[in-house]
């Protein structure tokens, strides 16, 4: 698995990956992405500042996007818990996709893997990676745990009003 960054040339395989995320939730009566999140403007903020990737699998395919974002994420500024580190040296990874045409082949686990270990191994600045998902999406709950995060709280209403996150948080260190 390689990480590639995004470039606007990219924006729309980017959305149609994010749409098929969405579609799968949807199809596991998931409530997350529904609506108009991640929404066109935010993804090109992301490519703008370079925290948008594209995930290449070893055959040259690109099979899923994600966004790692630097800190401060405002969004947990109403975090109901307690993070691992007091800290503002911490990257975020939002908006995890693998396309459907690509799932079960253990995807996801090589990429969130990758941006593990490349943080840990180039990025010294960085003590900790933050992440969280819907209460109710169980398999990005679970890929969660197996990457070793642990759950440090939860968010309320803050992608929409009637939905809870919970918070994970990995040591670097």
């Amino acid at each position: 698995m390689q990480l590639r960054q995004a470039t606007m040339a990219d924006f729309d395989q980017i959305m149609t990956i994010l749409k098929d995320g969405a579609n799968q939730l949807a199809e596991r009566g998931v409530e997350q992405w529904q609506g108009d999140y991640p929404s066109p403007d935010q993804i090109k903020e992301d490519i703008e500042n370079g925290w948008a990737y594209l995930a290449v699998s070893q055959d040259g395919e690109t099979v899923g996007a994600i966004a790692i974002v630097p800190s401060p994420d405002h969004s947990y500024d109403k975090l109901d818990g307690k993070w691992l580190l007091d800290t503002e040296n911490y990257l975020v990874i939002h908006r995890v996709a693998i396309h459907s045409n690509h799932a079960g082949k253990g995807y996801a686990t090589k990429l969130l893997t990758e941006v593990i270990n490349y943080i840990k191994e180039h990025r010294s600045d960085i003590d900790s990676i933050r992440i969280d998902t819907h209460e109710d999406n169980k398999a990005m709950q679970h890929l969660i745990d197996k990457m070793g995060f642990t759950r440090v709280g939860t968010l309320h209403g803050v992608y929409r009003p009637d939905e809870t996150s919970y918070v994970y948080e990995l040591k670097t260190k």
